[in-house]
């Protein structure tokens, strides 16, 4: 029997097809054998014996099997790389009405930021977002007679910067308010409504020297001055920051020079000037800040023109300018920041109308206003900001008044500027150009006061003004159109003085 053939009988199909497990070699070594033997006989050799022929082996290659999968590899967790710091974002904001130096800022009791002039600011450290912020004033600027307060100050940071912190510096509203009465030898305190501008009792009249002509107050409220013109000297006062009363300080007057007309503050609250009508001169004083008491500067006394009726001080406290009635001009005078002591300006005087008796500088210390009794209109100049020199205004060097203007007064926007005229008993009003700041009368005409306004004063919101009559012994009130400065009479239009001659009006806070 052929070595090919089946083992299990002839042509057995139960062996027909079946291989063992070999490689693809071995399978195609079989292939090509059995292509060789195609000619031999069928099962069972050369024989006649019967059965079918020989069945040859199929030549196909074997189906291929797919490929195994790959076995899943677990893939490590591998953490995330620690998170970095967080954004951070600025603090900042915008300062205006500042003047002076001193001002400082703080964040989050922190972070001091030391502000020089109006405008944008930017605290230097940055916070997280979600931190909280609190901007507020650690030292207020020396310019006492404003105060800055912080608006948007405090709240969360977002994801984004703070922008909108605003720091507004402007004058404190008046609670208190004073008049001397020249002929009585006294003075009257009043309370000043902060809604309705009325005047009310804040206590009992107080005595002064003979003739008190003038009043000042420093600019925290603390202590009031009063130049007695009859007695040469000033008597200073306590204030009951309370309810306004004054009291006499332990300390006796000081000397003035003669006929002492008018006294002023420097808005420092250091210094104290004093225009003595008599002798041509201003008296110059320290004020002690714990006590209050006066001391005459080391050079105590300046001259001044002839007959000089007032002082004023710009805003800064930088300058000086006095009002020489007799002399037909303004001295000017710049002031020492260290010992408050006055030197006369390069250009020591500047001409005016006749009879010049006060002075008005704005806000922004860029212009003046000299009303002139004896012209009967006002003379504008513009100030040097570096030098403090006057220049008469080119566009309109003078505007006139009504009969006998005794005094002029600027609101604290710097939009209106108001005369008393003595002699017609009528307040005139004006318009400020905010360019060039000359005058222009108001549409309304003068409003009526009472008998011989020769005062005028604005409180420090500009929302009232005051006109003390001297004759009718009593005080004219208004409220200021806040848009177009018109002056209307108060409900209570008339409050008296309680006592004779009544001269300026001061107010306090």
């Amino acid at each position: 029997m052929s070595a090919l053939a089946p083992t299990h009988g002839p042509c057995s199909q139960s062996s027909r097809g079946k291989f063992t497990r070999h490689s693809w070699s071995d399978r195609l070594g079989t292939a090509l054998l059995g292509t060789m033997l195609v000619g031999l006989a069928s099962c069972g050799g050369g024989g006649g014996g019967g059965g079918g022929g020989f069945v040859p082996l199929a030549l196909t290659p074997p189906p291929q099997q797919p490929a195994a999968p790959a076995p899943d590899v677990p893939v490590p967790d591998v953490p995330a790389p620690p998170a970095g710091p967080g954004a951070t974002y600025t603090v900042s904001g915008n300062v205006s009405g500042l003047l002076g130096s001193g001002l400082v800022l703080q964040n989050n009791a922190g972070d001091d930021l030391a502000i020089a002039a109006n405008g944008a600011f930017s605290f230097s450290t940055k916070l997280l977002g979600g931190a909280g912020y609190a901007v507020t004033v650690k030292t207020q600027s020396n310019i006492l007679t404003r105060v800055c307060t912080v608006g948007n100050g405090t709240g969360t940071v977002a994801d984004a910067a703070v922008t909108d912190v605003a720091v507004t510096c402007a004058a404190p509203a008046a609670r208190f308010a004073y008049v001397t009465n020249r002929d009585s030898n006294n003075l009257f305190p009043y309370t000043v409504d902060a809604v309705t501008g009325a005047l009310g009792t804040a206590g009992p009249m107080v005595g002064t020297g003979r003739s008190p002509s003038s009043i000042a107050v420093e600019p925290t409220g603390r202590f009031a001055y009063v130049a007695n013109l009859a007695d040469r000297n000033v008597s200073a006062f306590a204030v009951d920051v309370g309810t306004g009363a004054l009291s006499p300080l332990a300390v006796p007057p000081v000397a003035t020079g003669s006929s002492p007309i008018f006294i002023t503050v420097d808005p420092t609250g250091r210094f104290a000037y004093v225009a003595n009508l008599g002798d041509s001169t201003v008296s110059g004083y320290a004020i002690d800040a714990g006590t209050g008491a006066l001391s005459p500067m080391a050079t105590p006394t300046v001259a001044a023109g002839g007959f000089p009726f007032a002082i004023t001080i710009d805003p800064t406290g930088r300058f000086a300018y006095v009002p020489n009635a007799g002399s037909g001009n303004v001295s000017a005078y710049t002031i020492d920041p260290s010992t408050g002591a006055l030197s006369p300006m390069a250009v020591p005087t500047v001409t005016a109308g006749t009879a010049p008796s006060s002075v008005a500088v704005d806000p922004t210390g860029r212009f003046a206003y000299v009303v002139n009794l004896g012209s009967t209109d006002v003379s504008a100049y513009t100030i040097d900001a570096s030098t403090g020199a006057l220049s008469p205004m080119v566009s309109m060097p003078t505007v006139g008044t009504g009969n006998g203007p005794s005094s002029i007064a600027v609101d604290p926007s710097g939009r209106f500027a108001y005369v008393a005229n003595r002699n017609d008993n009528t307040v005139s009003g004006y318009s400020i150009d905010a360019v060039t700041g000359a005058l222009s009368p108001m549409a309304m005409p003068p409003v009526p006061a009472r008998t011989a306004p020769n005062a005028i004063t604005v409180d420090p919101t500009g929302r009232f003004a005051y006109a003390t009559n001297n004759i009718s012994k009593d005080i004219s009130t208004y409220t200021i159109d806040a848009g177009t400065g018109a002056l209307s009479a108060m409900a209570v239009s008339t409050v008296a003085t309680g006592g004779i001659g009544p001269q300026g009006l001061v107010m306090s806070r």
